[in-house]
């Protein structure tokens, strides 16, 4: 009975689709980290190795003299830039996920004259270049004096139309029992937002924050255009100008490369649990 039985039991089914997934996208993603991993392993190359032909891959004798270089060049203040960028980023994520997860729970879950069309005005607003729209915000930012001022990267960007998109969609899952149960229960409408609609967008938060801090931290042109004064210009322009200062010098432009895009790598690793359920999820259990 027991061969019987064992004979009887049905094959483990292959599951095909998994498999041609993966072997898509493991060498997809091998081909995609190759120049990062190379920009990584190069920075801690010699010039003379950078240059040699053929070219290698990993470094013959690791050495961190182009890092000490960096941060013993006195024309490159990394402290003070780190700082600029790191203002601006945090402020960016802080004041966008408050607005956007505030308005897209009230266009999900309330109802007032012109939601409609104050919401379709919202998305319109995306559709907008920003090239359009430098000129009249330079302009404004001179009249309120707010040039060569972090602030004036921070301000104009309080309200982001693609944010109160994706939240919306996320809190139109948000059950109208759980919200009804704690205004029966006494709790003010802020204290709904703050308690119950934000443990519930957290993948959503974690998803838009994460692409709101790689955005400002690498944003160029605007701040080019806003911040003329050195000492109040943030990462991405300073790299450049390191770059086309040490333009023969591929091993400290290597080098820097790697210190600018470390922070956005940290932040990843940390949040990357919630991006990965903020783009797969589409509700709530």
């Amino acid at each position: 009975m027991s061969t019987l039985a064992r004979t009887a039991q049905p094959k483990p089914r292959i599951a095909w689709g998994r498999v041609l997934a993966y072997t898509i996208l493991i060498p997809a993603a091998l081909v995609a980290m190759t120049p990062f991993v190379w920009m990584i392993l190069s920075s801690f190359k010699t010039a003379a190795e950078i240059h040699r032909m053929p070219p290698t891959f990993f470094p013959e004798m690791p050495t961190l003299d182009n890092y000490r270089t960096i941060f013993q060049d006195k024309d490159l203040p990394l402290a003070v830039f780190y700082k600029n960028s790191a203002i601006i980023a945090v402020a960016n994520v802080v004041q966008v996920l408050f607005t956007s997860s505030l308005f897209g729970y009230i266009f999900a879950k309330f109802e007032f004259r012109g939601k409609q069309p104050i919401f379709w005005f919202i998305l319109a607003t995306m559709m907008i270049p920003m090239q359009v729209t430098m000129i009249p915000g330079y302009l404004i930012l001179t009249k309120l004096h707010l040039l060569n001022k972090l602030i004036a990267l921070i301000i104009p960007s309080a309200i982001d139309a693609f944010g109160i998109f994706l939240f919306r969609q996320f809190a139109l899952s948000i059950p109208r029992e759980l919200i009804e149960a704690a205004r029966i229960d006494g709790a003010s409408e802020f204290r709904i937002y703050r308690s119950i609609v934000l443990h519930q967008l957290k993948p959503a938060l974690a998803t838009f924050g994460m692409l709101t801090f790689m955005f400002n931290w690498n944003a160029y042109l605007w701040p080019l255009i806003v911040l003329t004064e050195k000492s109040k210009r943030t990462l991405p322009i300073i790299l450049v100008w390191y770059t086309t200062k040490n333009s023969v010098q591929e091993h400290l432009t290597l080098a820097a490369s790697v210190l600018v895009v470390l922070p956005i790598l940290v932040v990843f690793l940390f949040s990357q649990k919630w991006i990965v359920r903020g783009i797969t999820l589409t509700g709530i259990k």
